[in-house]
Protein backbone atom coordinates (compact mmCIF):
# COMPACT_ATOMS: atom_id res chain seq x y z
CA UNK A 1 0.00 0.00 0.00
CA UNK A 2 0.97 3.47 -1.21
CA UNK A 3 1.79 5.94 1.94
CA UNK A 4 0.42 9.71 1.87
CA UNK A 5 2.27 12.42 2.98
CA UNK A 6 4.99 12.51 5.84
CA UNK A 7 5.40 15.22 8.22
CA UNK A 8 8.14 15.64 10.72
CA UNK A 9 8.32 17.27 13.72
CA UNK A 10 11.65 18.15 16.21
CA UNK A 11 12.17 20.63 18.69
CA UNK A 12 14.89 21.89 16.37
CA UNK A 13 13.50 22.92 13.18
CA UNK A 14 16.38 22.50 11.51
CA UNK A 15 16.74 19.03 12.76
CA UNK A 16 13.26 17.91 11.50
CA UNK A 17 14.29 19.27 7.65
CA UNK A 18 17.38 17.11 7.52
CA UNK A 19 15.09 13.87 8.63
CA UNK A 20 12.05 14.88 6.37
CA UNK A 21 14.51 14.63 3.33
CA UNK A 22 15.30 11.12 4.44
CA UNK A 23 11.71 10.20 3.89
CA UNK A 24 10.57 12.79 1.52
CA UNK A 25 8.55 14.71 3.76
CA UNK A 26 7.50 18.34 5.03
CA UNK A 27 8.93 19.66 7.88
CA UNK A 28 6.84 21.07 10.74
CA UNK A 29 7.77 23.15 13.67
CA UNK A 30 7.04 21.34 17.09
CA UNK A 31 4.10 23.92 17.68
CA UNK A 32 2.14 22.74 14.69
CA UNK A 33 2.18 19.74 15.99
CA UNK A 34 -1.47 19.24 16.97
CA UNK A 35 -3.00 21.32 14.16
CA UNK A 36 -1.42 18.83 11.65
CA UNK A 37 -3.02 15.95 13.37
CA UNK A 38 -6.33 16.41 11.88
CA UNK A 39 -4.18 15.90 8.46
CA UNK A 40 -2.61 12.59 9.00
CA UNK A 41 -3.47 8.42 10.03
CA UNK A 42 -0.98 7.32 12.01
CA UNK A 43 1.62 9.40 14.32
CA UNK A 44 4.77 7.48 15.23
CA UNK A 45 6.77 9.62 18.37
CA UNK A 46 10.19 9.11 19.83
CA UNK A 47 11.36 11.72 21.81
CA UNK A 48 13.44 12.32 24.69
CA UNK A 49 10.80 14.19 26.50
CA UNK A 50 10.14 13.29 30.44
CA UNK A 51 6.68 14.17 29.74
CA UNK A 52 3.47 13.73 27.31
CA UNK A 53 3.81 15.72 24.45
CA UNK A 54 -0.18 14.10 23.32
CA UNK A 55 -2.74 14.21 25.57
CA UNK A 56 -6.47 13.46 25.31
CA UNK A 57 -7.47 17.43 25.15
CA UNK A 58 -5.41 18.01 22.44
CA UNK A 59 -6.70 14.95 20.09
CA UNK A 60 -10.55 15.45 20.96
CA UNK A 61 -10.38 18.71 20.05
CA UNK A 62 -9.24 17.81 16.32
CA UNK A 63 -11.58 14.84 15.83
CA UNK A 64 -14.35 17.03 14.80
CA UNK A 65 -12.45 18.13 11.91
CA UNK A 66 -11.37 14.39 10.66
CA UNK A 67 -14.97 13.19 11.16
CA UNK A 68 -13.93 10.73 13.39
CA UNK A 69 -11.31 9.02 11.07
CA UNK A 70 -9.68 6.81 13.59
CA UNK A 71 -6.34 8.06 14.18
CA UNK A 72 -3.52 5.77 15.48
CA UNK A 73 -0.55 6.12 18.06
CA UNK A 74 2.54 4.17 17.56
CA UNK A 75 4.69 5.12 21.10
CA UNK A 76 8.23 3.81 20.66
CA UNK A 77 9.07 6.65 23.30
CA UNK A 78 11.08 5.51 26.29
CA UNK A 79 9.36 7.42 28.92
CA UNK A 80 6.10 7.53 27.01
CA UNK A 81 5.55 10.09 25.04
CA UNK A 82 1.65 10.02 23.71
CA UNK A 83 -0.96 9.98 27.25
CA UNK A 84 -2.10 6.30 27.11
CA UNK A 85 -5.69 8.08 28.22
CA UNK A 86 -6.08 9.12 24.36
CA UNK A 87 -7.04 5.31 24.08
CA UNK A 88 -10.38 6.15 26.01
CA UNK A 89 -11.40 8.69 23.10
CA UNK A 90 -13.54 7.48 20.20
CA UNK A 91 -11.30 6.32 17.06
CA UNK A 92 -8.34 6.87 18.69
CA UNK A 93 -6.14 4.05 19.47
CA UNK A 94 -2.69 3.87 21.42
CA UNK A 95 0.12 1.55 20.92
CA UNK A 96 3.37 1.78 23.14
CA UNK A 97 6.60 -0.60 22.94
CA UNK A 98 4.86 -3.20 25.49
CA UNK A 99 1.92 -3.49 22.54
CA UNK A 100 4.73 -3.74 19.85
CA UNK A 101 6.44 -6.29 21.46
CA UNK A 102 3.28 -8.02 21.64
CA UNK A 103 2.46 -8.74 18.09
CA UNK A 104 6.49 -9.65 17.53
CA UNK A 105 5.86 -12.52 20.25
CA UNK A 106 2.73 -13.87 18.62
CA UNK A 107 4.17 -13.14 15.06
CA UNK A 108 7.44 -15.52 16.59
CA UNK A 109 4.91 -17.95 18.13
CA UNK A 110 3.02 -18.31 14.52
CA UNK A 111 5.94 -18.57 12.79
CA UNK A 112 7.20 -21.44 15.19
CA UNK A 113 3.79 -23.16 14.95
CA UNK A 114 3.80 -23.39 11.33
CA UNK A 115 7.41 -24.46 11.43
CA UNK A 116 6.66 -27.23 13.50
CA UNK A 117 3.87 -27.72 11.08
CA UNK A 118 6.29 -27.60 8.11
CA UNK A 119 8.81 -30.19 9.19
CA UNK A 120 6.13 -32.52 10.02
CA UNK A 121 4.60 -32.30 6.44
CA UNK A 122 8.50 -33.22 5.25
CA UNK A 123 8.77 -35.88 7.81
CA UNK A 124 5.84 -37.97 6.51
CA UNK A 125 6.66 -37.13 2.71
CA UNK A 126 10.19 -38.87 3.57
CA UNK A 127 8.62 -42.16 4.88
CA UNK A 128 5.86 -42.04 2.46
CA UNK A 129 8.78 -41.98 -0.37
CA UNK A 130 10.69 -44.64 1.88
CA UNK A 131 8.01 -47.06 1.41
CA UNK A 132 7.47 -46.68 -1.98
CA UNK A 133 11.16 -46.74 -2.77
CA UNK A 134 11.24 -50.10 -0.69
CA UNK A 135 8.09 -50.94 -2.32
CA UNK A 136 9.98 -50.84 -5.91
CA UNK A 137 11.89 -54.14 -5.91
CA UNK A 138 8.79 -55.92 -4.84
CA UNK A 139 6.88 -54.88 -7.98
CA UNK A 140 8.52 -57.15 -10.32
CA UNK A 141 7.69 -60.65 -8.78
CA UNK A 142 3.98 -59.50 -8.08
CA UNK A 143 3.51 -58.39 -11.56
CA UNK A 144 5.02 -61.94 -13.05
CA UNK A 145 3.09 -64.12 -9.91
CA UNK A 146 -0.37 -61.81 -11.57
CA UNK A 147 0.48 -62.90 -15.11
CA UNK A 148 0.90 -66.54 -13.97
CA UNK A 149 -1.69 -66.53 -12.65
CA UNK A 150 -3.97 -64.99 -15.50
CA UNK A 151 -2.32 -67.19 -18.10
CA UNK A 152 -3.50 -70.78 -15.83
CA UNK A 153 -7.12 -68.83 -15.31
CA UNK A 154 -7.43 -67.98 -19.05
CA UNK A 155 -6.41 -71.32 -20.11
CA UNK A 156 -9.06 -73.46 -17.78
CA UNK A 157 -12.17 -70.68 -18.94
CA UNK A 158 -10.95 -71.76 -22.25
CA UNK A 159 -11.05 -75.30 -21.92
CA UNK A 160 -14.50 -74.89 -20.06
CA UNK A 161 -15.58 -72.78 -22.65
CA UNK A 162 -15.14 -75.63 -25.08
CA UNK A 163 -16.18 -78.82 -23.64
CA UNK A 164 -19.68 -76.74 -22.63
CA UNK A 165 -22.23 -74.42 -23.92
CA UNK A 166 -21.41 -71.36 -22.17
CA UNK A 167 -23.27 -68.47 -22.94
CA UNK A 168 -21.90 -64.83 -23.40
CA UNK A 169 -23.81 -64.05 -20.17
CA UNK A 170 -22.17 -66.67 -18.30
CA UNK A 171 -18.90 -66.44 -19.84
CA UNK A 172 -18.51 -62.45 -18.37
CA UNK A 173 -19.57 -64.18 -15.06
CA UNK A 174 -17.10 -66.65 -15.09
CA UNK A 175 -14.62 -64.05 -16.03
CA UNK A 176 -15.31 -61.44 -13.36
CA UNK A 177 -15.09 -64.08 -10.36
CA UNK A 178 -11.93 -65.55 -12.00
CA UNK A 179 -10.61 -61.57 -11.76
CA UNK A 180 -12.00 -61.22 -8.43
CA UNK A 181 -10.29 -64.95 -6.80
CA UNK A 182 -6.51 -63.72 -8.28
CA UNK A 183 -6.98 -60.40 -6.45
CA UNK A 184 -8.17 -61.98 -3.44
CA UNK A 185 -5.24 -65.11 -3.82
CA UNK A 186 -2.61 -62.07 -4.10
CA UNK A 187 -3.83 -59.86 -1.33
CA UNK A 188 -2.07 -61.28 1.07
CA UNK A 189 1.38 -62.37 -0.53
CA UNK A 190 1.50 -58.67 -1.82
CA UNK A 191 1.34 -57.00 1.39
CA UNK A 192 3.89 -59.78 3.19
CA UNK A 193 6.39 -59.16 0.46
CA UNK A 194 6.01 -55.44 0.54
CA UNK A 195 6.40 -55.47 4.04
CA UNK A 196 6.53 -51.74 4.98
CA UNK A 197 9.50 -52.07 6.89
CA UNK A 198 8.56 -55.83 8.81
CA UNK A 199 10.77 -57.71 7.07
CA UNK A 200 14.57 -56.65 7.94
CA UNK A 201 16.07 -58.50 4.64
CA UNK A 202 13.35 -58.43 1.65
CA UNK A 203 15.14 -60.17 -0.67
CA UNK A 204 14.65 -63.23 1.27
CA UNK A 205 11.01 -63.46 0.58
CA UNK A 206 11.17 -62.05 -2.93
CA UNK A 207 13.61 -64.99 -3.64
CA UNK A 208 11.19 -67.90 -1.91
CA UNK A 209 8.35 -66.16 -3.64
CA UNK A 210 10.06 -66.29 -7.10
CA UNK A 211 11.03 -70.53 -6.67
CA UNK A 212 7.70 -71.77 -5.26
CA UNK A 213 5.86 -70.24 -7.57
CA UNK A 214 8.48 -71.02 -10.58
CA UNK A 215 8.34 -67.14 -11.57
CA UNK A 216 11.58 -67.38 -13.61
CA UNK A 217 10.94 -70.12 -15.90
Amino acid sequence: NRTGEIFVANRTFERGVELSKKFKGQAIRFEELTNFLKEVDIIISSTGSSDFILRPEQVKMIMPNRRNRPLFFIDIAVPRDIDPKINRLNNSYVYDIDDLKGVVDENIGDRKAEAIKGERIVDEAVIRFREWYDSLDVVPTIVALRSKLEIIAKKEIEKTMQSNSVSGTDSQAIQRMTDSIINKFLHDPTLVLKGNGIHRDKSVYLDVARKLFRLDK
